[in-house]
């Protein structure tokens, strides 16, 4: 396997609306400060990949528009998830695995403000089964949350304690859309939104864009004085047919974790992409880390949420903890589909 590394991530600020800022204005803002900050230019790219959802613009093919924000004249090698743009950067991370190119580019955008999200998200559902009863994403995730209480797995203090702890990290992430210090028992105090899910502990509606830049090893190290390489990556599918999971368990974050012998790794920093405050609980017990990891330090989806790109950010997050500390290893988790039904693990180490 070939080293890759990542040489440049840039986020937007997560905002709650950002008005009649488009998709575009939205992703060239970031592309320009991820090429200043290398400086490279457009032509400096060999491929470009970026995932968005078309449900959200309301519009078919509307990722093409997207492209607008890149330079793609002369004609550029360009490709699209229809994901969370943590898939864009695995299909990039291929594309220099096969030497197919030493530099991409990857982006994700989401506006979320002007529709329903909870009832976009049911359109990933199976068109057959499920799909058709539009079960709302947020009351998904309830049921998952009322599944690990009724089991005693986790509890309401400690969802509360977690949101607590991701509003006072968050104090040190200027893009944040939630911050502040809260205590657990004023959480506990606000009503149920679907229970036994409160509004924090659900994800809050996010505007925004995120952009990340990769390069093989020889690229890297002349771009970037300590890039921080990809040296594990994984991903692993449940089952879409919900009655058919144990929501409790998480078999495909457990086989990924055995696949990047995790339990063989000194991981000092983790970024989850837990969307709901019960997931970040699952999540950590799954992937067994101990207490003395630093989780979500950015603050984590329930500081900010951007559809389609909150997985990269994970992604990004480590990497700017590593390449500006003196840590060396960390794991970035990225999630997409119904209560954690697909699963990406990230394992990062930064150059000493």
């Amino acid at each position: 396997m070939h080293k890759v590394g990542i040489i440049g991530y840039e986020q937007t600020p997560m905002m709650r609306d950002t008005g009649a800022q488009n998709e575009v204005e939205l992703i060239m803002s970031v592309i320009h400060k991820a090429f200043a900050e290398l400086n490279i230019t457009q032509s400096d790219i060999d491929f470009t990949c970026s995932g968005s959802c078309d449900y959200l613009q309301g519009v078919s093919f509307a990722f093409v528009d997207g492209l607008n924000a890149v330079s793609a004249v002369p004609p550029i090698k360009e490709s699209h998830v229809e994901m969370d743009a943590a898939w864009a950067l695995y299909e990039s991370w291929l594309k220099i695995q096969s030497g197919q190119a030493e530099v991409a580019l990857i982006y994700g955008f989401g506006k979320s403000s002007p529709g329903q999200v909870r009832e976009i998200l049911s359109l990933q559902l199976d068109p057959y089964y499920m799909a058709p009863l539009w079960p709302d994403s947020v009351s998904l995730a309830a049921l998952q949350a009322r599944l690990l209480l009724e089991e005693d797995i986790i509890s309401e203090t400690e969802m509360a304690h977690v949101v607590k702890e991701s509003r006072s990290y968050a104090l040190n992430n200027p893009n944040a859309q939630l911050s502040g210090n809260i205590s657990i028992k004023d959480l506990l105090n606000e009503p149920y939104f679907v229970s036994p899910l409160r509004k924090h502990d659900c994800p809050p509606i996010t505007d925004g864009a995120s952009v990340m830049v990769i390069a093989s090893e020889k690229k890297a190290k002349e771009l970037h004085k300590r890039p921080v390489f990809i040296t594990g990556f994984d991903h692993r599918i449940e089952t879409g047919q919900i009655g058919m999971r144990d929501l409790t368990k998480s078999p495909s974050i457990q086989i990924s974790a055995k696949a990047l012998n995790l339990d063989k790794k000194l991981i000092q920093v983790a970024e989850l992409h837990a969307p709901f405050s019960h997931q970040h609980l699952l999540l950590k017990k799954e992937l067994n880390l101990s207490d003395d990891v630093l989780i979500n330090q950015s603050g984590g989806p329930l500081a900010g949420n951007i559809i389609m790109t909150a997985g990269l950010d994970r992604v990004g997050s480590i990497f700017q903890q590593l390449q500006s500390s003196s840590l060396n290893c960390g794991l970035a988790h990225a999630t997409s589909g119904p209560c954690l039904q697909q699963n990406m693990l990230v394992l990062l180490e930064a150059t000493s």
